[in-house]
């Protein structure tokens, strides 16, 4: 019953998108170049090394995007879809690639979340520069400076937020990992198990 399974992971994938909204709607410390920090980092991972690169990219990307949405960081949307999503399926490939040559979930976990978030930080910084140029509808060195000056700002709670994610998430899966379903899908367990 293929399609049955195919129902499953998407359900799961809307429900993940829903808790990613809520984690980063539920718990947002401002930083000083007008972002916030947030516990949402962890469903994004989760959403990845779970769901897998694609479904897991869309649901941790359509999640995030949604709780810009819904706490007036519109800005920061489109953006946010791009980078969370991205950041959800380098989990993803980085989790399933290594697990095939280590066993030891944890530490899988832990270097796909490391990867998955100096993306995140990456993207965050670039997207700084860009749209503080975008905004004052210069494209030169000043506003390049400015808009890197922004960045730089944003750096260490951006970094923050990834560790806590990964901290987060490495709390999360142990207890994830006792569902038949999620240990099918993240490879943990055999077709036969769930069958």
């Amino acid at each position: 019953m293929k399609s049955f399974k195919d129902i499953k992971a998407i359900v799961t994938a809307a429900l993940l998108a829903a808790f990613t909204c809520v984690a980063t709607m539920v718990i947002q410390i401002p930083t000083p170049a007008l972002g916030y920090i947030h516990p949402g980092d962890c469903l994004v991972l989760l959403c990845g090394i779970i769901l897998g690169p694609g479904l897991g990219a869309l649901s941790a990307g359509v999640g995030s995007m949604l709780a810009d949405l819904l706490s007036g960081y519109v800005i920061y949307a489109i953006p946010t879809l791009i980078i969370k999503g991205v950041t959800a399926a380098i989990a993803g490939i980085v989790f399933r690639k290594l697990k095939r040559k280590f066993s030891h979930s944890y530490a899988v976990f832990t270097l796909a979340g490391i990867l998955a978030e100096l993306n995140m930080v990456f993207g965050y910084f670039i997207n700084k520069i860009v749209k503080t140029m975008f905004l004052a509808g210069l494209y030169n060195k000043e506003t390049f400076s400015a808009g890197l000056a922004a960045a730089i700002t944003d750096l260490l709670p951006n970094t923050i937020q990834g560790i806590v994610g990964i901290v987060l998430g490495l709390a999360l899966f142990p207890i994830l990992m006792k569902i038949p379903d999620v240990r099918l899908w993240t490879g943990e367990a055999s077709n036969k198990e769930n069958s």
